[in-house]
């Protein structure tokens, strides 16, 4: 996720997880960092300013909380589309 002011987080979820862990967030040169390595990785980035301002105020290395299971739901509905080439 990244914001028009450079907020970045990068989430972690497999099927075996109850829900998705936060893995990397932050702001400034953090969040370019965490740009560059997933432009690097082939990993995708969506742009939700909401959501990526909700998740850099986490912990890292957390499960998310249940208030913001429906939005990630959408990202990931998303992804599993992109994955599908849907």
């Amino acid at each position: 996720m990244l914001t028009k002011d450079e907020k970045a987080a990068a989430l972690l979820y497999k099927k075996s997880m109850t829900a998705p862990k936060l893995v990397a967030s932050g702001s400034g040169k953090v969040a370019q960092r965490i740009k560059a390595a997933a432009k690097e990785n082939n990993i995708p980035i969506i742009e939700n300013s909401a959501l990526a301002e909700e998740l850099v105020k986490l912990d890292v290395n957390v499960q998310i909380p249940p208030d913001l299971y429906q939005a990630i739901a959408k990202v990931l509905v998303y992804l599993y589309k992109i994955d599908q080439n849907i």
